[in-house]
């Protein structure tokens, strides 16, 4: 009950701050901020306290790894599309769009990840095994992106190994939300704050870059944006494989069906 109320609650607190975002940029990021700080309150006072999957000790440390992780990786990825002919910078972008992007990302990094990984991932384990909850929440995951403008099936298949995986073992690596949390923020805001590209179909504010993309959707990703190409699912992949391999080494990759207390899963 105690999830349902946490899911509830969340996706209460993303509703309503995407009313708030858009328009004016400085008060898009005021909002998106405000979103991701409301939300990590709610779900912290709806789940026990303090909350396991959200320590404040080590906070801010792990979250500027997942940041430094995320941007590194995604400059890695637009650097192969770069390299193959597949983007290109046209010229400067905007600051005022850039830090709109800032609080539109971070709202959405915070709110997917409390959904995804905080409730969904920790119910599905509990009961069936990293394994699974690997596998089901990122096709949920990917799935999701469907709705996005601009979807394909291809677009979702690149989202749910790339970023669903990715993220989820990130998640049960370290059995904290900062990392996978600091990730996804990061990923987004180089994808559209700096690099100046849609994320995942959306047709995003421009960022410190006006970029443009070019040639295949393999190697661009398309009108879906860079997710969806080729370069950002082997990125994907490769830090999924690394983090199951860090959490396998933890000890922290429960066997399906596990009967271990609910303390070992993070809650």
């Amino acid at each position: 009950m105690r999830s349902f109320l946490q899911l509830a609650a969340v996706f209460a607190v993303s509703f309503l701050g995407s009313l708030v975002t858009g328009g004016n940029p400085w008060l898009t990021l005021l909002a998106g901020t405000a979103t991701a700080v409301l939300a990590l309150v709610v779900y912290v006072r709806i789940g026990r306290r303090p909350s396991p999957d959200l320590p404040r000790e080590g906070a801010a440390v792990a979250f500027g790894r997942g940041a430094v992780l995320g941007a590194a990786l995604f400059t890695a990825v637009i650097a192969v599309i770069a390299l193959l002919g597949g983007y290109r910078v046209e010229g400067w972008g905007s600051l005022s769009g850039a830090a709109a992007l800032l609080g539109l990302m971070l709202a959405a990094a915070v709110t997917e990840e409390l959904i995804f990984r905080g409730v969904l991932f920790r119910v599905v384990e509990a009961r069936t095994g990293t394994w699974t909850a690997l596998a089901l929440t990122g096709t949920l995951f990917g799935l999701m992106h469907l709705l996005n403008p601009h979807a394909s099936l291809w677009g979702a298949v690149a989202i749910a190994i790339e970023a669903g995986g990715m993220l989820g073992a990130a998640y049960a690596a370290t059995r904290t939300l900062w990392l996978p949390i600091g990730l996804h923020w990061a990923w987004n805001f180089a994808e559209a704050g700096v690099f100046g590209t849609d994320v995942s179909g959306n047709d995003t504010a421009q960022g410190l870059l006006d970029g443009a993309l070019s040639g295949p959707v393999l190697l661009s990703g398309g009108t879906f944006g860079p997710e969806a190409s080729l370069a950002s699912v082997v990125a994907g992949a490769a830090a999924t494989v690394a983090f199951m391999t860090l959490a396998r080494r933890r000890g922290r990759v429960l066997p399906r069906r596990s009967r271990r207390p609910a303390a070992t899963l993070g809650r």
